[in-house]
C-alpha cells in the first residue's frame, strides 16, 4: 500500500522529512539511554562484585577436627545459579576493570592503565581463611608500610625465644640490602590474631636478635633464619604457647607426603598488608620437583637439603604470599602423632606466580638453635602435650 503524505504547515501533521527526522532523533535518544543504562549498570555491578569479593569465602573450608587429624572439607555441590555466578563474576570484573582502566580519569587527567595495574593487582595473599588463635604465632613488626619494613611472622619456640626468617629484620629484603648490615630490633606481639590487637599491652620487649651466621652470604635464600630473645619469659597460656621443635629423627625426606598448616600476615586482596591472621593447609611437595622448578630462575632460591617445599592447594590454587615469611609450618609426625615446627617459611613469593613455597628445614638447624638458646628451648613432653591440647580445642 502506498502511503500518502500531505504537505502542510500544521505541526500536528507530519511530513516525510519530519517523520524521518523524528525517527532518527528517537533512535538517538534510545541509544543514549541504553549507553547511560549500561554505564550505570556496570558501576552497580562493579560495586556488587566488590561486595561479593569482600564477603567471599572459599567453598573449601579448613576444619581442625584435631591437630592429629587435619582434614580438608569439600564444599557442597553448587547449584546451577551458583555455577552461573562463578562463570559471570570473572567476566564482570574483567569488563569493569577494562572500563575503569580505559575510560576513567581523575581530576588531574591521569588515566589508569590496565596493563600497568595488573601486576600490582596480582601481588596479593592467595586464599586462606581467617585463623583461630594460633598460640605460637608471633608478629615481627617493623612498621605498617612495606616500604619501611612492614610486618611478618614468627614462631614462639620457648618462653624466651621467637624464631623467624632473617630477612624479616631488615627494611629491604634482598641480599644486596642485607649483606654487611646490622639487623633491626623489631617489636614482637604474641597472642593476637588481628592487627588492631597489636597494642603496647600485647608487645613483648626484645633483648637481642641473632642472625644465622651463614645468612649474609652470596645467596639470597641460604640460612634465612634469625632468633629473637625476649627480655622476660612470657606467661604460657591458651593464647601464648610455644610450638615444639623437631626431635632427632624427625625429618622431611625427599618425596615426603602429607600436609602442614601455615599461618601468616600475608598481603590482602586490596594490596595492603593483612589486618587479620590467616591459615592455610598446604601439601608437602616433592623435594626434587621443587628443586628442578627453581633451577630455571635466578630470582628464586637454589633449593638444597637444608630446605623443603610446599605446594599450592585447592580449586583456587591457594598459597602463601608476601608477608607470610617467618611463620612456622606445623606438621604431625606420622608415627608418633607429635606436632612440631618442621620449617620456617622463607620464600613467600609464590602467590599465583610460583607453585612452590620454600622453608628452612629446622631439623638441619637444631645445633645452631640450641647453641644460641643454651638450653632455653625445651623438647619436653609437657610442651608437646600443651600444644596437642590446644589443637584439640580448635573445632569449627
Amino acid at each position: 500500500m502506498r502511503r500518502k503524505f500531505i504537505l502542510t504547515n500544521n505541526p500536528a501533521v507530519l511530513t516525510p522529512e519530519a517523520a524521518a527526522g523524528g525517527r532518527k532523533e528517537e533512535k538517538e535518544k534510545r541509544r543514549r539511554k541504553r549507553h547511560l543504562g549500561l554505564e550505570a549498570g556496570l558501576v552497580t555491578s562493579l560495586a556488587q562484585a566488590l561486595f561479593l569479593l569482600q564477603s567471599f569465602k572459599s567453598p573449601y573450608r579448613y576444619k581442625y577436627q584435631s591437630f592429629v587429624k587435619l582434614t580438608l572439607k569439600e564444599p557442597k555441590q553448587p547449584s546451577a545459579l551458583k555455577d552461573k555466578m562463578w562463570f559471570s563474576l570473572p567476566l564482570l570484573l574483567l569488563a569493569a576493570w577494562s572500563c575503569l582502566a580505559d575510560g576513567v580519569a581523575g581530576d588531574d587527567g591521569l588515566k589508569l592503565s590496565a596493563s600497568r595495574a595488573a601486576p600490582l593487582r596480582s601481588r596479593r595473599m592467595i586464599g586462606g581463611t581467617l585463623a583461630p588463635l594460633v598460640p605460637w604465632q608471633a608478629m615481627v613488626y617493623l612498621s605498617d608500610s612495606v616500604l619501611t619494613g612492614g610486618y611478618a611472622g614468627g614462631a614462639l619456640i620457648s618462653d624466651r625465644w621467637v624464631l623467624t626468617a632473617g630477612r624479616n629484620l631488615f627494611l629491604r629484603k634482598s641480599r644486596q640490602d642485607t649483606q654487611g648490615k646490622n639487623p633491626l630490633i623489631p617489636k614482637v606481639y604474641l597472642g593476637i590474631s588481628e592487627l588492631a590487637e597489636a597494642k603496647p599491652s600485647r608487645e613483648v620487649a626484645v633483648e637481642r636478635v641473632v642472625l644465622h651466621p651463614g645468612f649474609q652470604n652470596q645467596s639470597d635464600w641460604d640460612n634465612d633464619l634469625a632468633l629473637i630473645q625476649l627480655k622476660e619469659p612470657v606467661v604460657i597460656s591458651d593464647r601464648v604457647t610455644p610450638i615444639p621443635l623437631p626431635e632427632r629423627g624427625q625429618d622431611l625426606a625427599d618425596g615426603a607426603q602429607g600436609s602442614g598448616v601455615i599461618a601468616g600476615w600475608g598481603w590482602g586482596v586490596y594490596l595492603n598488608l593483612a589486618s587479620s591472621l590467616k591459615h592455610l593447609l598446604v601439601p608437602l611437595a616433592n623435594h626434587s620437583a621443587c628443586k628442578a622448578e627453581y633451577e630455571q630462575s635466578q630470582l628464586a632460591p637454589s633449593v638444597d637439603d637444608s630446605m623443603f617445599c610446599t605446594g599450592s592447594t585447592g580449586r583456587f590454587q591457594e598459597n602463601v604470599c608476601f608477608g607470610d615469611a617467618g611463620g612456622a609450618l606445623a606438621v604431625r609426625d606420622a608415627q608418633t602423632g607429635d606436632v612440631y615446627a618442621a620449617g620456617i617459611l622463607s620464600f613467600d613469593k609464590p602467590c599465583s606466580q610460583h607453585k612452590y613455597a620454600v622453608y628452612m628445614k629446622l631439623s638441619s638447624y637444631l645445633p645452631w638453635i640450641h647453641t644460641v638458646t643454651r638450653g632455653d628451648v625445651p623438647n619436653s613432653a609437657a610442651v608437646r602435650s600443651s600444644t596437642m591440647a590446644t589443637m584439640h580445642s580448635w573445632q569449627s
